[in-house]
């Protein structure tokens, strides 16, 4: 079913939007995929804070060349039916709800992406990018390990003064 121009129009507004505000958007094929599967998604998705979109790839092609930081941004990536996964909070989220989706659903298979500042992310990179932790569980790594290394010397002078007694 066509859509007319009135509505396509209002859809590169919104992804326009979306993009614009995005620090990472991957994408993913999603050929036998059921309407239910893709509810799924959009579920896990949004608990993750990640917004899910299939639209048409011209339509974000529209999109991407409205926003500055996206003019130049190599678009080849985008063939075939996609799933767009995008996050305006976490970089590597979006890969990483499609990649655990992936691994419970076959038929969804990661394409590509896009970084907040442009680039075309490979489907490589965007599996890579899934494997990290995310910017929470980073932040309470680094978080723990200066707690360490700043508690070190105490507790290591309370060790030294226990085993003098």
């Amino acid at each position: 079913m066509a859509i007319s121009r009135d509505k396509k129009q209002t859809l590169v507004a919104e992804l326009t939007e979306l993009l614009k505000d995005a620090k990472g958007t991957a994408f993913a094929r999603y050929q036998t995929l059921t309407v239910a599967d893709l509810q799924e998604l959009r579920k896990a998705a949004r608990e993750a804070g990640v917004t899910i979109k299939v639209v048409k790839n011209r339509l974000v092609r529209v999109a991407l060349q409205e926003i500055d930081t996206y003019k130049e941004t190599d678009t080849s990536l985008l063939v075939g039916q996609l799933v767009y996964a995008v996050s305006s909070e976490d970089e590597v989220m979006p890969a990483k709800v499609l990649d655990t989706f992936a691994k419970t659903h076959p038929a969804l298979q990661l394409a590509g992406g896009f970084s907040g500042e442009g680039l075309a992310i490979s489907e490589a990179d965007v599996k890579a990018l899934s494997g990290l932790p995310s910017k929470d569980q980073l932040c309470s790594q680094v978080c723990f390990a200066w707690w360490l290394c700043c508690s070190w010397p105490v507790m290591a002078t309370q060790i030294s003064l226990c085993s003098i007694s």
